[in-house]
C-alpha cells in the first residue's frame, strides 16, 4: 500500500483514488487556498503558499485533467501569494483555474471574468469600522467584491467573534449579503454561490470522470458535499487544524495541514506518474 492509499478511510474514498490513480486524464484536483496550500497567519496578505506547493502542483497539473483553486480570495490575490522567488509559481501549473470570491470570479490564461461588486459593500465598508472599533486588534479586510472581520489578533479572538456574530450578521441582511464564518473570521460577501455549487459546474464543464477536493475550513464544507454527491468517484481531504474540526467529519482523509497536503500531494503524483517518479 502506497502513502497515500494508506490516509484514505472511507471505502467511497478509496474508490475515488482508485479512480483518479486508474484514469488520472479524468481527474479534477481542486484545492482551498488559505489553511490548504498556505498557513493560517494573523496577517492575511502574508498567506504565502507552502513553498513546495507550486512545483508538486506543476506535476500534477500535466497529469490530470485540471486543478482549480476554489477559494473566498480574489483570484488575483490567491495568485499573487502563490508567486515564488526561486522555482515555479501558481501561475505556472498547467491549465489552472482559480474560482475567486467562491466561484463569483474566474482566472484562467490570464484573464479575469466576474459580475460587478453587489451595491450592499458600500454600506458595508461605510458602517463596520463602527462596529468592529470596541474590539482592539479585529482586522477589517476590503476583498473588492466581500468584506471580511478577522478576530485572530484581538485581545480575545473567540471572545470578539462571538460577540460580533450578531451585529455583523445584522448588516450583513441589510445590505443584502450573507455571513460566511470560519477560522476567526466572519465574511460578508454576495449570496447565490458557494464553493460546492462552483465546484459542481467546473466538474460539468469539464466533463470529469473522478474528483479530489482538499479544504480546511467551514466554506469547504459545500465542496465536500459536492463531491459526495455529483454522481463521481471521488476524494474529500481534510487539512486538519485544532480550530476547526468539523470537516473532519465530511472527510476520507485527514492530513497535517499545508504541510500535509503538500506530502498528500507528493505521494499522489507518484502513483499516478507513469514511471511512478515525481
Amino acid at each position: 500500500m502506497t502513502p497515500v492509499e494508506a490516509l484514505i478511510r472511507t471505502e467511497a474514498g478509496r474508490a475515488g483514488l482508485a479512480a483518479v490513480r486508474d484514469d488520472p486524464s479524468g481527474a479534477v484536483i481542486g484545492l482551498d487556498y488559505d489553511g490548504t496550500l498556505s498557513p493560517i497567519v494573523s496577517d492575511p496578505a502574508s498567506a504565502r503558499i507552502h513553498p513546495d506547493a507550486p512545483a508538486v502542483l506543476v506535476r500534477l497539473g500535466e497529469l490530470v485533467r485540471s486543478v482549480v483553486i476554489v477559494t473566498g480570495r480574489p483570484a488575483l490575490q490567491a495568485l499573487a501569494l502563490g508567486e515564488a522567488s526561486d522555482g515555479p509559481s501558481l501561475a505556472d501549473v498547467p491549465g489552472l483555474v482559480v474560482l475567486g470570491h467562491y466561484g463569483m470570479e474566474r482566472w484562467e490564461g490570464g484573464d479575469v471574468t466576474a459580475p460587478p461588486p453587489p451595491p450592499g459593500l458600500d454600506r458595508v465598508r461605510a458602517e463596520l469600522p463602527s462596529i468592529t472599533r470596541a474590539f482592539d486588534g479585529v482586522l477589517i479586510e476590503d476583498k473588492g467584491r466581500a468584506v471580511a472581520v478577522h478576530t485572530r489578533t484581538a485581545a480575545d479572538p473567540e471572545g470578539a467573534l462571538l460577540a460580533l456574530n450578531e451585529p455583523v450578521a445584522k448588516l450583513a441582511a441589510a445590505s443584502g449579503l450573507i455571513v460566511e464564518p470560519g477560522r476567526l473570521v466572519l465574511e460578508l460577501r454576495p449570496p447565490g454561490m458557494d464553493k460546492g455549487q462552483a465546484l459542481r459546474a467546473f466538474l460539468t464543464e469539464r466533463s470529469a470522470r473522478s474528483v479530489m477536493f482538499f479544504g480546511d475550513d467551514l466554506g469547504d464544507i459545500a465542496a465536500f458535499d459536492a463531491v459526495a454527491t455529483c454522481g463521481l468517484p471521488g476524494v474529500r481531504v481534510c487539512s486538519g487544524s485544532a480550530e476547526v474540526t468539523r470537516l473532519v467529519e465530511h472527510a476520507d482523509a485527514v492530513v497535517d495541514g499545508p504541510e500535509g497536503v503538500v506530502r498528500f500531494l507528493g505521494s499522489l503524483v507518484r502513483l499516478i506518474s507513469p514511471d511512478r517518479a515525481v
